[in-house]
């Protein structure tokens, strides 16, 4: 098993989908129900073998939750804020825009 590329707080985005996200929890492996694995297109369907991550997710529509493989990932530099309502329940947002979980000590 190998490590996260990605930590909890750090902005992503999608490879290929227009939408982005700020990481709320990592599973080590995938660790989701078969019918969400079944329901993606075979030709794309990614490795179970790999971190998923949960994301406090937002596209140009709505926000939502996604559940992304690391392979599907990359980091967004932007800088800009994800605005999903959830945000500030999970989240303690830092003067340079960083995002620490709340009740984590910052060293």
């Amino acid at each position: 098993m190998r490590s996260a590329k990605y930590r909890i707080g750090q902005v992503v985005r999608h490879r290929v989908y227009p939408f982005r996200g700020v990481i709320f929890d990592v599973d080590p492996t995938f660790d989701n129900t078969d019918d969400w694995y079944e329901a993606i297109p075979e030709d794309i369907r990614p490795r179970k073998d790999q971190p998923f991550y949960h994301l406090l997710a937002e596209n140009e529509e709505s926000e939502y939750i996604a559940y992304v493989s690391e392979q599907n990932l990359v980091s967004d530099d932007t800088g800009e804020p994800v605005r999903h309502p959830q945000v500030d329940e999970l989240f303690d947002v830092m003067e340079d825009g960083s995002y620490h979980a709340r009740g984590v000590e910052i060293h």
